[in-house]
């Protein structure tokens, strides 16, 4: 069973993928993202790899229940990839060098032009998840990509309340942020020519970094080479800086948030929407989770249990230190 179905309390599809209940569980002496396994080339570098079990496919099959006025129903269409990291299974983001780092995010870049051109994908989400404390099963160093065939929930209010921003205010909700933030200078915790990152004044989780394009750009697209460079760099440092903060893997939530494609809804969205990656970060301290629990999950009523100027200070120190032990 693998469908869409609309929830008319939240205006939104919620994906329903029984496939996915298949999956093996891997043996611990072989993983199929290394080379050598048969299922990627022996020699690469990062590489784009089609999910096994897609929670959504270009060619879905017929839903199994039938819908109602009520209850909609509608085909699992899309796309699922993973993106290999690196070839070595334990390697980190971070680990990585900032050449390499370039060509993963080249590959994001040709990964969204190209699924771009599917005129049923209206929203192209690249992500992480990093670390036994989301839930990750495969350690090898990998990302995902899922091509909607609608504008998820969250970032069709963050597409929303940009717009409304720009039409009372005639500015970027985002580049206004930018400017808020480097004008407190408080929650900064990095910054090259093109990218500013920070904890923002109302992210919910202790150590939840944005990094934030500095020009009004919507989306991989509309990069240059020395903005990839510049993301491939801030990247690195901040997940260098996670992971020197508590001396541990540090486990997070990494999400690109762009410009959707082939939507006329938000045909105009480049506009008043701007690039921006958000992490969110479960560790409140070296042993300690900050559990998204009832408040947040059932009201969506945030809770911060820390202060982010308070937080933005250590992970600075943090910053200062990797960046040292790197050079």
């Amino acid at each position: 069973m693998s469908e869409l179905r609309w929830n008319p309390l939240l205006k939104t599809w919620t994906m329903v993928a029984s496939n996915r209940q298949s999956r093996p569980n891997m043996p611990k002496n072989w993983c199929p993202f290394c080379p050598g396994s048969g299922k990627v080339p022996d020699d690469y570098v990062v590489h784009k790899y089609d999910n096994d079990f897609p929670a959504l496919t270009q060619s879905p099959g017929i839903p199994d229940l039938e819908g109602s006025e009520l209850y909609k129903v509608a085909e699992n269409y899309g796309k699922c990839e993973v993106i290999l990291y690196s070839p070595e299974h334990t390697k980190s983001l971070h680990e990585l060098d900032k050449d390499h780092i370039y060509k993963l995010v080249e590959l994001w870049t040709e990964r969204f032009v190209e699924i771009s051109k599917d005129e049923k994908i209206k929203y192209i989400f690249q992500f992480e998840n990093r670390g036994e404390e989301v839930g990750v099963t495969m350690p090898h160093p990998h990302g995902q990509i899922y091509g909607y065939s609608f504008v998820p929930l969250k970032l069709r209010t963050e597409l929303d309340s940009s717009k409304e921003y720009f039409e009372e205010k005639g500015s970027c909700l985002l580049c206004d942020m930018n400017k808020e933030e480097k004008d407190f200078e408080k929650r900064i915790i990095a910054e090259n020519n093109g990218f500013i990152a920070y904890i923002p004044f109302f992210t919910d989780y202790p150590y939840g970094v944005f990094i934030v394009s500095k020009e009004h750009k919507g989306c991989f697209a509309d990069f240059s080479e020395k903005n990839k460079r510049d993301l491939a760099e801030m990247l690195k440092n901040i997940t260098g800086a996670f992971d020197t903060m508590f001396e541990r893997p540090f486990p997070y939530m990494m999400c690109i948030h762009q410009t959707p494609v082939n939507t006329e809804e938000y045909r105009d969205s480049n506009e008043y929407f701007h690039f921006h990656i958000e992490f969110y970060t479960p560790l409140r301290d070296a042993s300690r989770i900050k559990y998204y629990a009832s408040s947040e999950m059932g009201a969506w009523a945030a809770c911060n249990p820390l202060s982010n100027e308070e937080t933005a200070i250590a992970l600075k120190a943090a910053l200062e230190k990797y960046t040292e032990g790197s050079r």
